[in-house]
């Protein structure tokens, strides 16, 4: 059928075609309302966290397209950047390995026999430091001078008669000298070395038979023992009762050991120095 309209801002007349289509034989109202027919609108299916990861892998802003002729590829749909500058560390490299067609393998004796002798040369330098430190350590705990100017002693052998006995001091112990006559070497060397509660010859004892350099310090509990005295003419111990021999040799009492003969030689000039 045809219509026409009429408008006051277009065009003086309208003309439009309108064409009848038939609703499927539903009568209409006589309100003048048309009944249209429900739609059902399905549910949304729920979906397991499995198949919705495999979905956005598949339609997803990072998928996943492999076939038979292709192998596997990962597409990122997104973060795609072109624009990224790689740093160059072309400066920091050797200039055995900046060439990209030369295999390393080619320039390795090379690098690393100057890596060995950085390596060596600095162990060395580390050692000889530490050697520094620990001499100046040792030297700072070590004695003064004035101690070690104690740890020798000079005597003057031509001032002790024969016959007699002379008190030193010696690192802050008595040290006894002793000038021995031919009678008590005869005899000290005639003893049974075998009958001794410490056995020990003499000769061992002594490096001048006419000189006898011991400790004044009894063997039992550190007493200073009398010389020229006791059972067998030596040394003798009043605080318990210990008798040497003028070797120095325990012979009776409770002391377990012979007198302490301490470092000794024999100098130019009748001059004995000890320690």
């Amino acid at each position: 059928m045809n219509v026409i309209a009429k408008s006051t801002t277009v065009s003086p007349f309208l003309r439009a075609t309108a064409t009848a289509v038939s609703n499927g034989g539903i009568p209409v109202a006589t309100t003048g309302k048309v009944h249209k027919p429900k739609v059902t609108v399905p549910s949304p299916v729920k979906r397991t966290l499995g198949q919705t990861l495999y979905q956005n892998l598949l339609t997803g802003p990072t998928c996943i397209s492999s076939g038979v002729a292709v192998s596997t590829q990962i597409h990122q749909r997104r973060l795609a950047h072109t624009d990224i500058k790689w740093p160059d560390f072309s400066d920091y490299r050797r200039d055995e390995v900046k060439d990209p067609n030369v295999r390393s393998k080619e320039s390795a004796a090379s690098r690393k026999s100057v890596s060995y002798v950085v390596a060596a040369g600095s162990s060395v330098a580390a050692i000889y430091g530490a050697k520094v430190i620990v001499q100046d350590i040792v030297g700072l705990l070590s004695a003064s001078a004035d101690v070690l100017a104690l740890s020798k002693v000079e005597i003057k052998l031509d001032s002790i008669p024969e016959g007699k006995s002379a008190v030193f001091k010696w690192r802050g112990k008595p040290l006894f000298v002793r000038h021995r006559g031919e009678a008590e070497i005869a005899t000290e060397t005639k003893v049974d070395v075998g009958s001794l509660r410490d056995p020990e010859e003499d000769s061992a004892r002594v490096k001048d038979p006419k000189w006898l350099v011991v400790l004044g310090v009894c063997t039992h509990l550190g007493c200073v023992p009398i010389a020229n005295a006791g059972d067998f003419g030596g040394y003798y111990c009043p605080c318990h009762g210990s008798h040497y021999d003028a070797s120095g040799r325990i012979r009776k009492g409770p002391a377990p050991l012979n007198l302490e003969v301490p470092p000794y030689e024999f100098q130019e000039g009748n001059l004995l120095v000890v320690g």
